[in-house]
């Protein structure tokens, strides 16, 4: 089955050391993971409060909350320095580095670290159940907050850390510092909720995120035919590009545009 997989990404994975880091080999532990997170967030977290009232966890939701800004932020300035500053990559091809590159363990580092922080995601979820409100559980909440662990697990384990992925990597710790402050904010103050006039704003921060992701894959595909990356990846970054555009489209309308003409 393995060996299937692999042929399905054009080569063999290059970085063999990918197997050794914690939870990519084997690679159940994620999807058990996973799995422990739909229960938790559809049924068994809702029945264990459905009895209680809503549990207090304003402090750990600040602590949460402001580590998960400064965790992107550092992956952020990372991601900055080592695609533009001193940059590892072509950003017309970005192919997975060599096992012989001199910065080889950097893409390591950084990327597992996204990967790491995909699972930590969860925790705002985890949040959500424990208050009881759980209009903010929505289906796009839930299928994003997957998609985005499971894909750096597939890319990891089967192609090998960084290359074009670490585009998404970028954008997302960047949308993520944004979203984390607006929840460290909510956290402190119910008052300074209210006065947040550019909430709204972080869905189309969101939007344009998926935008550009969508622009690179027509661009790999349109002017570097040649490009190393595997096709099946760019095909399935441009696939959920399109599917996250859609589903945050919508989202900002019902939550913004129609709400507002209902208020006026």
């Amino acid at each position: 089955m393995i060996t299937g997989i692999l042929k399905v990404f054009d080569k063999p994975r290059p970085d063999p050391d990918a197997a050794n880091w914690a939870l990519l080999e084997p690679g159940w532990h994620v999807f058990l993971l996973y799995a422990a997170y739909a229960a938790f967030v559809f049924r068994v977290g809702r029945k264990f409060m459905e009895n209680r009232k809503p549990l207090n966890v304003k402090t750990p939701m600040i602590v949460y909350n402001a580590f998960q800004v400064v965790y992107n932020s550092i992956l952020f300035y990372n991601l900055v320095y080592y695609m533009y500053v001193e940059p590892m990559y072509d950003l017309r091809c970005m192919e997975t580095l060599p096992l012989d590159h001199p910065k080889k363990n950097v893409e390591r580092w950084i990327m597992y670290g996204y990967f790491i922080n995909k699972l930590l995601d969860l925790l705002d979820t985890v949040f959500f159940v424990l208050r009881k409100s759980y209009k903010q559980i929505t289906l796009l909440h839930v299928y994003h907050h997957i998609l985005m662990g499971l894909t750096p697990y597939f890319i990891g384990r089967f192609y090998g850390f960084g290359g074009q992925f670490v585009t998404i990597a970028l954008l997302n710790t960047l949308v993520h510092i944004v979203m984390y402050f607006y929840y460290l904010i909510s956290a402190m103050s119910t008052k300074l909720k209210g006065s947040i006039w550019w909430k709204k704003y972080i869905t189309v921060i969101q939007l344009v995120q998926f935008v550009i992701l969508l622009a690179q894959t027509l661009y790999v595909k349109v002017f570097e035919p040649d490009c190393g990356y595997p096709a099946i990846l760019n095909y399935l970054q441009m696939t959920q590009s399109i599917t996250m555009i859609i589903m945050f489209s919508n989202f900002y309308i019902k939550s913004y545009v129609k709400t507002s003409q209902k208020q006026t």
